[in-house]
């Protein structure tokens, strides 16, 4: 469904901050893309969504493909209309907005005032606890909810393909059950591709199909979510764990991800 060929992306004409990305994300499956703080992450999926220009940033080299569409010279509402939604890190909600004008907000490109209030019946389904707060302002909600009202308000385009930053930072454990319960159902039950940035690496390649490993604006590592959860590189670096299976100190790891061997 979406293929990266070779992009490279440039910040005001002179920052080089990808350097030759290509990955795959299949249909109907979760993919992570894992990668320390500063790896390019979070501007894959900008270059994807079409929000590097609001940063002055653009693609330089390569093409971005999307359903036979080429995405990496559109505008965000127009990537929103061929199916593209990207939760950014940190929510992002309107918070002088109540719940259900957040995701009517989200519905902007839906004309049919009945598939409107269907697509907002069926975000309450997937959280629940938004059906409550549903006339409560977003910016009283907690960390958690808002997280919910920004996947919410996503859905609410009805994206082909959704784009998640960074979905459990900063979550208690129950909200990041709940959020990582809704994309594991949204992939099997409504058959969508979902692109997942994570920095916990254990959660991500549990629910993945499929991942990435970023560093320094390239892909150093690729492969099924079961084989990247054996490599002994992404044990050590990521999931903190020995060669016996037992967890590291922080400080172990951090020596580790010096080394990074796929790099050498």
């Amino acid at each position: 469904m979406l293929t990266l060929n070779n992009i490279e992306v440039v910040y005001d004409g002179v920052i080089l901050v990808l350097k030759g990305v290509s990955l795959v994300a299949k249909e109907a499956a979760v993919t992570a893309l894992l990668g320390a703080n500063g790896a390019g992450k979070t501007t894959t999926l900008k270059a994807i969504s079409g929000l590097l220009r609001a940063e002055r940033g653009e693609v330089t080299k390569g093409s971005i493909d999307f359903n036979g569409t080429r995405l990496d010279h559109l505008s965000p509402h127009e990537a929103v209309r061929r199916g593209v939604a990207q939760v950014l890190e940190g929510r992002r909600v309107f918070e002088n907005l109540t719940v259900e004008e957040n995701l009517v907000a989200g519905g902007h490109v839906q004309a049919d005032p009945l598939r409107l209030r269907q697509d907002i019946e069926r975000t309450y389904e997937l959280f629940p606890p938004l059906r409550e707060r549903r006339h409560h302002l977003a910016g009283y909600l907690s960390g958690g909810e808002q997280q919910m009202l920004a996947i919410g308000r996503a859905l609410m385009s009805g994206p082909k393909l959704i784009l998640l930053d960074e979905p459990s930072l900063g979550l208690a454990p129950r909200f990041v059950d709940t959020i990582f319960g809704a994309v594991r159902r949204l992939k099997e039950e409504r058959g969508m591709t979902v692109l997942l940035v994570e920095q916990n690496a254990a959660l991500a390649l549990d629910i993945a199909d499929d991942g990435y490993v970023m560093e320094n604006g390239r892909i150093v590592l690729d492969g099924t979510a079961a084989s990247l959860r054996q490599n002994s590189d992404v044990r050590e670096f990521y999931l903190g764990l020995n060669e016996l299976g037992t967890r590291r100190s922080y400080r172990e790891v951090k020596r580790y991800r010096r080394r990074k061997r796929w790099l050498s």
